[in-house]
């Protein structure tokens, strides 16, 4: 059959619907469009008439993109059937957030060097939400690690899953995940320019923002 994919349900060899609505078209390459061609030279009594149909609707097509609907016109479809627009996305608003904790505030041990750069270590509060932080950096990679779990202080069972964590720089999303079921994330992220912590809250246009610490390469 070559390249041409033909029917032989009629007793002869024919192109289907789809081949001829190529080929009206024109964009079927030229030796499949000169075989078909050829096909309705001989005098093929079915394809014919499927032929002369597609060539009207497409210069129907043709015609009809030229020309703009008038706008009552657009506004009476519109009603009639009526577009879903996604819903605009609500505003977050972000909870007070309280300190409780900040390895870097924590003087360090009787004969530790000065100048390392340990792991930070944060616990914070935010309405009924705790939120727990430990940051990795990674030796002279200029990467960093962060290991979070949030929890409800009023009732520590409670899942805290699928809640969308993300770090920003700005508006611009850094890296993402989702909590798991016990309110557990982690994110691998560059370790530069000015970057916060984002936790959204199940339910509610409510996050947490933190600021994350800087850390340089070795």
């Amino acid at each position: 059959m070559g390249a041409s994919r033909k029917l032989e349900d009629w007793g002869g060899r024919h192109y289907d619907i789809v081949q001829w609505a190529d080929f009206v078209r024109g964009v079927l390459p030229l030796a499949e469009q000169a075989e078909m061609l050829g096909h309705l030279h001989g005098g093929c009594a079915e394809c014919q008439p499927m032929v002369d149909l597609l060539s009207r609707l497409t210069e129907v097509a043709r015609e009809a993109v030229r020309f703009e609907a008038p706008e009552p016109v657009v506004r009476q479809a519109e009603e009639i059937f009526p577009v879903a627009r996604p819903k605009r996305a609500a505003r977050l608003f972000s909870l007070p957030v309280e300190l409780v904790y900040d390895s870097f505030l924590v003087p360090a041990p009787a004969g530790v060097r000065t100048g390392q750069q340990p792991g930070w270590q944060a616990h914070y509060r935010a309405g009924v939400c705790s939120l727990d932080l430990r940051v990795e950096p990674e030796a002279r990679s200029g990467k960093a690690t962060l290991v979070g779990q949030l929890s409800d202080r009023r009732e520590p069972e409670m899942a805290m899953a699928n809640l969308p964590v993300r770090i920003q720089s700005g508006r611009r999303v850094v890296a993402e995940t989702q909590s798991n079921p016990c309110g557990e994330f982690e994110l691998e992220y560059e370790s530069k320019g000015s970057l916060n912590l984002l936790v959204i809250l199940p339910e509610s246009a409510q996050s947490i923002r933190v600021p994350l610490r800087r850390f340089k390469a070795d």
